[in-house]
């Protein structure tokens, strides 16, 4: 089938568009640089720089990842606004193309899979969260029930629509443990503050079967957690971590340094969600990597 993915150049993405090229899907990929991306995609995708380009070109599933990195910079006003456009603006364009495809009766897609993020739990402490846990009112929840809402209109013109509530995803090359590694591995790694919040993760390789089992699923829609079934405290990452790398972990950052350095985006490192992926084991899905020592030891080994 035809799949169009947004953020397909990104970290989860290039992992989604190998594993989909490989399944003998045909990929239809938005980046606003065409040219900059290709090498980082498997050949033969077609490459194009907005989703409306792609209305002569009708997918049959798509697949919504885009979105500026959330932990990228401060949260200025100027940067909350930005985190949400480029969410927001992205799933409002797919919305679009639905509407377009509907009007002159092309080929509807079938489903979408729009990422969200556990931030739309906000803070929960340390109560077990499933997808029917409400949420605590903050701005990360709030960016993350917008995003929802815009994808959620794809449904008025007959398209399955599953949010992927994604955690901290693990692998080599990016994301989350990139950024972790370089101290950890001098020894200098530690927990941030008390450690006590809870980190959802989840291993890149699970999260794109997460998404491959979402978009073969026809009977599954509606929100579902993105995260291994055994969450960890901080505290714990940062023992279980140090422990594969034969590094101490004694080096903890107190929570005022980073609410100095990071502002209101540190609560992003100081709060958390003990957040279970009730809905995907309900409906059959097999997690590879179910705990962070199997996916340490495969990242790192």
């Amino acid at each position: 089938m035809r799949v169009l993915i947004t953020g397909g150049s990104g970290f989860v993405g290039q992992c989604l568009c190998r594993r989909l090229k490989e399944a003998g899907h045909q990929l239809l990929v938005v980046s606003r640089s065409p040219d900059e991306v290709r090498d980082r995609l498997p050949e033969g995708s077609d490459i194009r720089r907005s989703v409306l380009d792609f209305v002569d070109t009708p997918p049959d599933a798509i697949v919504n990842l885009a979105g500026e990195p959330i932990a990228a910079k401060r949260w200025s006003e100027e940067q909350k606004e930005r985190l949400i456009d480029s969410r927001v603006n992205v799933t409002g364009d797919l919305v679009m193309l639905c509407e377009q495809l509907k009007a002159s009766q092309g080929r509807m897609p079938k489903v979408m899979v729009s990422a969200s993020a556990m931030g739309f739990y906000g803070d929960q402490g340390d109560r077990e969260v499933t997808e029917q846990t409400p949420p605590h009112d903050e701005f990360a929840h709030r960016l993350c029930k917008r995003w929802e809402e815009v994808a959620g209109d794809v449904t008025d013109f007959g398209v399955r629509l599953a949010l992927l509530r994604i955690g901290l995803v693990l692998d080599v090359g990016g994301g989350s443990l990139a950024k972790m590694l370089p101290p950890f591995k001098m020894g200098l790694g530690g927990r941030f503050g008390d450690g006590k919040q809870f980190m959802p993760w989840i291993h890149r390789e699970d999260l794109v079967g997460a998404i491959l089992f979402l978009l073969e699923r026809d009977d599954l829609e509606g929100p579902f957690n993105g995260s291994a079934p055994h969450p960890v405290t901080n505290a714990e990452f940062s023992r279980t971590l140090a422990k594969q790398l034969g590094r101490p972990a004694l080096m903890p950052v107190p929570a005022i340094a980073l609410e100095v350095a990071f502002g209101e985006m540190a609560r992003l490192l100081l709060t958390g969600a003990d957040m279970r992926p009730a809905r995907l084991q309900e409906a059959g899905f097999e997690f590879r990597f179910p705990t962070l020592d199997k996916a340490l030891a495969d990242i790192l080994g």
